[in-house]
């Protein structure tokens, strides 16, 4: 019996391609007065992101994985700065002058 395997590139690539729309309609179905609370939670995201991405860029040759594994730790790691900026600056809006 022959069993037929999918290619672990469209696996992959279609489970990128579902996390992204799922990931656009949540952020987007959010109401204003959880976006601080929201944005905890993608910091927390983008540090388990960059666990991941550090993974993806440690083998010493390079390759296209290494590549996008170096662009996933840069652009998380904007993530991650920006998402304290923001959170940090609302809840300065909360402080008593």
């Amino acid at each position: 019996m022959e069993t037929m395997g999918v290619d672990p590139f469209v696996f992959r690539l279609s489970i990128f391609v579902l996390a992204v729309f799922v990931g656009y309609y949540v952020v987007w179905s959010v109401t204003p007065a959880l976006h601080t609370p929201l944005m905890a939670v993608t910091n927390a995201i983008s540090s388990v992101i960059i666990v991941g991405a550090l993974i993806a860029a440690g083998p010493a040759a390079w390759s296209l994985a290494k590549a996008l594994g170096l662009l996933a730790v840069f652009l998380a790691a904007i993530n991650i700065f920006g998402g304290f900026l923001v959170t940090q600056r609302m809840l300065d809006m909360f402080r008593r002058k």
